[in-house]
């Protein structure tokens, strides 16, 4: 008699059957046997400690286009994405920055926001709140989209901090809609790490 398809072959099309049919996961796709991720779903993977930065080009709140890569080298580079400028939450944020950058400098890093407001939003709003460091303009997402940030309920923009060390390797990622203490006190808890690092 011939053998039927192994038990775990068809639970794989089941599975792979619910999440198609019910819409929960339907990019999900399980990864070959022995992949990185056996058994468990495959989807869109962010930029994660370890990785390297993907490098960019945009426009300052100033005008000036500015490059990943240039900031790197002599400092450590904080970068974090922040939904829209003027919100509750995003301005409590940058004033956390704002309040702790002197810190920051001292450490050895660069703060700098992104979000997909446009150069002349993010001076209005650097002025308002007396910002010290470089907003970014992202208009369209294609940086955000670079990095993985994800959106919440798939509309609004996430809020995700990376700390970039100076050869642009991502050492920290932390992702909170809500908790924006943990992006400024866990950002400078790797900051000072990292220059401990440095040789004398």
């Amino acid at each position: 008699a011939g053998q039927a398809v192994p038990a775990e072959g068809r639970d794989r099309l089941v599975i792979g059957a619910y999440w198609f049919h019910t819409g929960t996961l339907t990019v999900a796709t399980l990864t070959p046997e022995g992949g990185p991720l056996r058994g468990r779903p495959s989807v869109a993977r962010g930029i994660q400690a370890g990785d390297k930065a993907p490098d960019f080009t945009l426009p300052s709140q100033s005008g000036d286009q500015v490059r990943l890569q240039d900031r790197l080298g002599e400092r450590v580079v904080v970068l974090y994405f922040y939904p829209k400028d003027n919100t509750s939450g995003c301005t409590a944020e940058a004033c956390a920055f704002r309040d702790s950058h002197e810190t920051f400098t001292d450490a050895g890093a660069e703060v700098i926001g992104i979000s997909s407001d446009s150069a002349d939003r993010h001076a209005g709003f650097a002025s308002k709140h007396r910002l010290p460091f470089t907003l970014l303009a992202d208009q369209g997402g294609r940086v955000r989209k670079a990095y993985g940030v994800p959106a919440v309920m798939g509309l609004l923009p996430g809020r995700v901090t990376y700390v970039i060390d100076r050869t642009g390797t991502v050492r920290h990622v932390f992702s909170s809609m809500t908790n924006i203490d943990g992006h400024v006190s866990e950002a400078l808890e790797v900051v000072r790490q990292l220059q401990a690092e440095q040789p004398a």
